[in-house]
Order: structure tokens, then sequence, then C-alpha cells
């Protein structure tokens, strides 16, 4: 489908000939086929996501509402997306116009004394980290990485990563904010609404959090959010990080008020019984069940194929091999890595020995080989930069999460076992890549420095062969039969999947709407369809919007 030349032509009066194009070969390349949720898309090697009217890359809130106004004049669907980390960041209908964000790019201003960052759509995690470090403060980074707007994980999705425990995740940290609503119209929140400036998302102007992204946020479906400002926490370290070391192996020497371990634990409760004591007790600045999306019985040996530029992925058969590997596999089972940062010396050293109690109290060990200084200062800069996420998708081209199990620590942990289990015995089928069964990574913490963990079951394949993306979506349906007869619910594999059907088009309306009917909280969603009709009254949002009207 392709737009009337008037319309084009208007589009292009809005941001230049350079900044809007219909060319096939362009549109095609804002299609999405490369990553996790492009299996709920249909095979790699048929399909993915649908092709777009025309692609634009608006340079400012101006020309985003003249657009805006424009697709609501004639009835055009758009979606904005600022660094296009998966599917929902793409239309899922054909005819739409996405808006690329990439132009927008600024950082406006970062406030050191109130400790927040005001920003546009395109400003990446890295960038903003290694600015807000030259003033003594970080970011949060989410767990896609580094490379991906801090924007759209603020205001338009999950948001959660490593940094949860001591700097917040992303539905903490949003503050002021300007929407290009729906129909056009601009809303300022919090403080910014009142003209009081950015420090607060909840007053004393409109608060509209809730509205705007809720838990998990709009995916791009309700207009467009084109600044924010985003809370800033302490960074007692250098003004730059001094990085050295050679691909893949890049690693950092901080001072000694950072500690990173790799701890280990004998059982799964013993486990979630060191979530609750670290959040009771107030220390660390970083922890996730990060090097464990490589698999529990792979994860070692890829640790130390990471850290040796020597190494390469050919490597990996002789490694599992070792019996010094096949042991420190053994011992890191049930495992998580944390960082330690005082604010003084006297800080670290006491947090230091608080974890050692904890440790003892729990009979958990730190793993002596994650401690050896090269692997200590890559797994310490892997996990404050997260700038290698592209491992995601090394072993097979792609991979997606089951399960999923968000929750208290002691619910995923409960059932952790037995989720690796039955992904095991699929990965003896040959479709997936075999990893031990248990790939679950996520945070060791939530909202408010603690009360929940994420256990985010990576399951990875070829989304070039047909026999490993079908096995992988019969995996997936098992994964989700079997969560909802264990009661834990419908796992992440299935939400990935709402807005999506085998054939590359909408999931009908009839299968999401008994998912949305089958939740704790259907009238949720019922809610969501209101707010839909009261802000978006010309629908020209998409599927990822979840809503249920009946």
């Amino acid at each position: 489908m392709s737009l009337p030349k008037d319309i084009y032509r208007t589009l292009e009066d809005i941001v230049g000939t350079e900044n809007i194009s219909d060319d096939p070969a362009i549109l095609d390349s804002y299609r999405y086929s490369l990553a996790h949720t492009a299996i709920h898309l249909g095979p790699f090697y048929d399909t993915c996501t649908p092709r777009g009217a025309a692609v634009l890359m608006p340079g400012s809130t101006e020309e985003v509402q003249a657009i805006v106004k424009l697709c609501n004049k004639h009835k055009i669907k758009f979606k904005a997306s600022s660094t296009f980390w998966s599917a929902q960041g793409y239309p899922s209908e054909d005819g739409a116009i996405q808006l690329d964000m990439r132009r927008m790019d600024r950082i406006l201003d970062i406030d050191e004394k109130n400790m927040f960052a005001v920003i546009e759509p395109g400003v990446i995690g890295a960038t903003l980290q290694a600015e807000a470090m030259k003033v003594g403060l970080n970011t949060h980074l989410p767990g896609s990485g580094c490379s991906c707007s801090i924007l759209a994980g603020a205001t338009s999705y999950f948001g959660s990563g490593p940094s949860n425990l001591y700097g917040g995740w992303h539905y903490d940290n949003l503050l002021g904010l300007e929407w290009v609503m729906p129909t056009g119209d601009i809303l300022r929140t919090g403080s910014l609404g009142a003209g009081c400036g950015w420090f607060c998302g909840e007053g004393p102007g409109p608060s509209m959090k809730g509205v705007a992204r809720g838990f998990l946020g709009a995916k791009g479906a309700m207009g467009v959010f084109t600044k924010c400002a985003v809370k800033l926490f302490a960074w007692p370290g250098p003004a730059t990080l001094p990085t050295e070391g050679t691909i893949p192996a890049y690693r950092v020497k901080l001072p000694d008020n950072f500690k990173a371990y790799t701890v280990a634990f004998p059982s799964w409760k013993a486990w979630a019984d060191a979530a609750y004591m670290i959040w009771d007790t107030g220390i660390g600045y970083l922890a996730h069940r990060q090097f464990n999306m490589f698999g529990r019985e792979l994860k070692h040996a890829m640790v130390k194929i990471l850290t040796d530029p020597t190494k390469t992925l050919s490597d990996l058969e002789t490694l599992l091999e070792d019996p010094e590997v096949q042991r420190i596999t053994e011992e890191s089972m049930r495992d998580f890595q944390i960082i330690l940062v005082g604010m003084t010396q006297r800080d670290i050293e006491w947090q230091d020995k608080a974890f050692d109690e904890i440790l003892a109290r729990t009979g958990g060990w730190k793993v002596e080989a994650m401690l050896e200084p090269e692997i200590h200062d890559w797994s310490m800069l892997y996990l404050i930069r997260l700038g290698h996420k592209n491992l995601n998708l090394v072993f097979g081209g792609s991979y997606d999460g089951c399960f999923g199990l968000l929750g208290a620590a002691d619910f995923g942990a409960a059932h952790a076992e037995e989720a690796s289990e039955f992904k095991k015995e699929w990965e003896k089928h040959g479709a997936v890549v075999q990893a031990g069964g248990d790939c679950m990574m996520g945070p060791i913490g939530g909202q408010g420095g603690g009360g929940t963990c994420l256990w985010e079951n990576f399951t990875c394949f070829d989304p070039h062969d047909k026999e490993s993306v079908e096995g992988t979506l019969a995996l997936f349906d098992a994964a989700t039969a079997m969560g909802i007869d264990r009661g834990w619910g419908v796992g992440m594999e299935k939400w990935n999947a709402v807005a999506r059907g085998p054939d590359g088009k909408t999931t009908p309306k009839e299968e999401r709407d008994r998912m949305h009917k089958d939740t704790p909280q259907p009238s949720m969603f019922r809610y969501q369809h209101k707010v839909r009709e009261a802000l978006n009254p010309n629908d020209l949002g998409d599927a990822y919007y979840e809503t249920l009207e009946d």
C-alpha cells in the first residue's frame, strides 16, 4: 500500500525531502525479522513485520505534531520507534507510517544538583551514561543494552535491568513528559505541565503516568513521546570508564570501592533468601542473573571464550570437555552476579562484610573462578555498561524468552527447576539450543530496590531453519499449557506473541480477547479500551496496545 501523492508531498513539506521515503528497498529495511519476537511473525524465511507506507524521520516536536494531525485527518495509522530493539517497535499493520526518531537525539539537560536528565527519543543509554558519569551520576540501563533508547524504556516498555536494585527501573525513573497524543494535541505531564520544570512526573501538573505508560507501556501505539526527564543516581567512580582489552574481551579496572562477584547457593531456597537479605540490608549497586542467558551447562565455557580474544565459538565443545570448566559449571548452577559500590571506603567495607554475612547465613559462596582479574574486570564492565547485548543472538541468530515467572524471589525459585527440566527435555528434540534447560536470566530486584525477580528462560533457535522455528513454536505452546496447568499463568512466550499470528498478520481479535479475559485482572484491559476510545478516537495505533471490549 502506498500513500496518495498529495499526502506524501504534504509529509515531505513537514520533514524535508531527505527525511522521508516510500522506496520499497528503504521500507523493507524497516521490517523486522532478526531477533526474538520474529518467531511469532512466522518463519524468517517466509515473512516478517508488515511493510509501512512510508518512513519519516522527524526532527522536532512540531514536526511530529504536524504528522500526527495529518494522520488523523486522513485516518492513517502511524508508529514511532527510537532504536528498534524488537518487533514491537514496528507497525503491526500494512500501510502505516513508520516514524524513525533517530534525528531527535539531544540530551537537553543534565541537572547535576537535582539528579535528572532531559532527553529526546534518540538518546541511547551509552551516550547518556557517558555524559552523566562526567558529573558523578549514572543512568539505569534497560536489559536490552546501552545501544537502546532510554526514552523508549522509560515511556513505552518494560525498562528493567541490572541496576533496578539501586537505580530503579525506568517505570520508577520517569519524571516530566512531553507527549504528542494520538489526536495531535500536546500534553506535558507532572511539574512540566504546571510550568515548574521537569523534576516531577506526578504533579503539581497533570499526573498521567498510569495512562501514558502503565506497567508495560503502550509500545508506541498511543501517540509519540518527544521528550522526557529521567532520574539519575550516584556514580562514585571515575568520570570516564578506563576501558581496555580487545573485542569482545573489553574490561575495566575500577577503584577499590567497586566489587564484582558471582555468587552461588546450595539450593533455590537459599538463593531466594539471599535476595531478600540483600534487599533488607540495602546493599548492592547492580544485581542480575546475567550470564545464565547462555545456559547453565554452557555459561562458564562462554565466559572463558568471551574473556579471551584468542578464542571463538568454535572452541565451545572443547571447553565443555575441560574438567575444570565442568567443575566450575557444576559449582555455579544456582548463581547470580552482584556489584557492590561504596560511596566511601567505609561504605564498601561495611557492604562487603554484610554481604559475607548473608552468604554465611544462606550457605552461599563466591565463585572463585569469576574473581580472576580478567574475568572480574570483564564482568564488571559488562554489567555496568551492558554493551554486549548482541550476544543474546550468538547461538542461533534468534531467541525469545519463555515462562518469565515474574514475582517475589521465592516464587520463581520454587519453580525454577521444574521449568528448567521441562525445557531441557524439549532441547533434546533438536529445535532449540541445548543449554541445560535453565537459561533463566533476569534482575535481582524490581520496584523500590527489591520485591521482584524475573526468570526469563532464553530459548535460542535458528530463524533460517523451518524445523527450528516450528519446533520452537511447539515448545512455546507446551510452555504456555504447562504454565496454565501449574497455576503460574500465561508465560512471556505467549504475551510476546499476543499481537501476532504465525502468518505475520494481526492475531485474531478473538484470540487476544481470550487471553485478556483469562488474566487475573481482565478489567484492566477493559479500562484500557476506554482510554483508547477517549484519547485515540480514530484508532491510529496498533494491536500492541492491549484492550478488551465486551
